[in-house]
């Protein structure tokens, strides 16, 4: 299977998440975004941002957890999440 970005329905449910009708709630868009970034890039390994930055050092936070999760896992989970959150939000 390929991960991230090299997965044509990856991208495009990517896309599709960007057009939703409705948003979703805030521990779906961190989910999201986390799946997204372990899918991409892999494990982060970036500077947590400051601490009055509230938004970032959730994102921050939420894809840190993700530690570990292979991409092939992480852009499947992303798939399963977006899949969902489109039937929902469409």
């Amino acid at each position: 299977m390929s991960v991230g970005l090299d997965n044509a329905e990856f991208v495009q449910l990517a896309e599709d998440v960007k057009k939703l009708t409705s948003k979703p709630d805030n521990d779906t868009l961190l989910k999201l975004y986390s799946y997204f970034k372990q899918a991409t890039v892999g494990d982060n390994g970036t500077d947590a941002p400051g601490v009055f930055d509230l938004t970032a050092k959730a994102k921050w936070n939420a894809w840190k957890e993700l530690g570990g999760m292979s991409q092939d896992d992480a852009t499947l989970k992303y798939i399963e999440t977006a899949r969902a959150t489109i039937a929902k939000h469409g």
